[in-house]
């Protein structure tokens, strides 16, 4: 037994980081408390956009000393994101800080910001291809580290602009342009030109990809951290939501592609169709935002408040201790994580509420948003 009263027992998981800008913070509690319980070996992990920075930034830690050199990491390029921040003519108002919002929906610059970014493209506007995630990107992860680990492989997805397909690479293909390119809103940011090659958001083919664990690693569980919901109970109705709805249903596209294919393999394995042959499938297991992000408008993901980002931070914590004392059991036996019930087409009845654990309930309690 450990100094926290749990089993010592390890398990070795992969991991898969969605994209989704400033809630990529949700992902970094999550990985944060992962990293402190100790009791998941991470074999690799496939991120897109946010994802793959929090990727990189863990690996980049680990390579320095281990579990605490990953926290240590994750909490520096957070920390670095938030500083960058305070310089974005974006922020909320007095009105959103006094109310305890962390929306920047009624924001001047955010309305105008909206508006100039569907009549004009960022080669009219961002003539000098600025971005300021770049430069924290490159001043806080040693790609070297990311190339050279032997322990954690890491995956990043980017899509390829011309033929619509998304490109996976590898560790020692990892760059800062990368990594970039799996986050280049093409609204906002020129694509970024690898080898001659222009990429978008890795989200339009793999948000994120989950392929690369079928033939890459030996590993058959995999820990979703989903911070884009897939299902929403409410219709959208002013320009904005529609816009922002049609983005989600965009991003978890592909991934629910992927849902279909490993469920399909999970049957006909079941059935004994696929005796004598090397396919495999994986052991789903998920850890979801969706009951923080539901009150969050899609503004919130250009928020880099360092009180945002904490409060992200903590809910992810608590999110991970939840999956922890309920599925760590289930890790190696059996998936937590029903792809069959996710697929469904119809209505069903209210799975968030009843993902809502202890841990992350009080937190949502304690963790009052708005800061200010």
């Amino acid at each position: 037994m450990g100094s926290n009263g749990k089993s010592r027992e390890t398990k070795t998981i992969n991991l898969a980081l969605q994209g989704g800008g400033s809630h990529g913070a949700f992902t970094w509690g999550v990985l944060d408390a992962l990293l402190e319980d100790g009791r998941l070996k991470i074999d690799s992990i496939s991120g897109t956009s946010a994802g793959a920075m929090n990727a990189v930034a863990l690996v980049d830690g680990w390579v320095r000393d281990g579990a605490e050199g990953a926290r240590q990491s994750l909490y520096d390029f957070w920390f670095a994101v938030s500083k960058k921040g305070r310089f974005s003519p974006i922020q909320r108002t007095a009105l959103d800080v006094l109310w305890g919002s962390w929306n920047l929906e009624f924001s001047p610059s955010y309305r105008a910001y909206n508006l100039f970014s569907r009549m004009f493209s960022p080669y009219d506007l961002n003539l000098l291809d600025l971005n300021p995630l770049r430069d924290v990107v490159d001043a806080e992860v040693d790609f070297d580290h990311v190339h050279t680990c032997s322990d954690i492989k890491v995956f990043i997805s980017a899509t390829n602009v011309w033929t619509g397909k998304v490109r996976v690479f590898r560790p020692e293909e990892l760059t800062p342009d990368v990594v970039m390119a799996s986050a280049c809103l093409p609204t906002v940011f020129k694509a970024v030109e690898i080898e001659g090659i222009p990429y978008w958001d890795g989200g339009f083919g793999g948000n994120p990809a989950l392929f690369p664990f079928f033939y890459e690693t030996d590993t058959e569980d995999c820990l979703l951290v989903q911070i884009n919901p897939i299902e929403r109970r409410a219709t959208p109705k002013t320009a904005l939501e529609i816009q922002d709805r049609m983005n989600e249903i965009t991003f978890n596209a592909a991934l629910l592609r992927e849902f279909r294919a490993i469920e399909f393999v999970r049957r006909l394995k079941e059935d004994g169709r696929l005796e004598g042959t090397s396919y495999r499938t994986l052991r789903m297991h998920r850890v979801s935002a969706d009951a923080v992000v539901e009150d969050l408008s899609a503004s919130t993901k250009i928020n880099a408040e360092w009180d945002f980002l904490q409060y992200l931070h903590g809910i992810g914590r608590a999110a991970a201790q939840d999956f922890l004392d309920e599925h760590f059991n289930a890790i190696g036996e059996k998936a937590t994580l029903d792809l069959s019930e996710e697929l469904s087409p119809d209505i069903l009845p209210d799975r968030r509420r009843k993902s809502i654990g202890g841990h992350m309930r009080e937190a949502m309690t304690r963790l009052r948003p708005g800061g200010g």
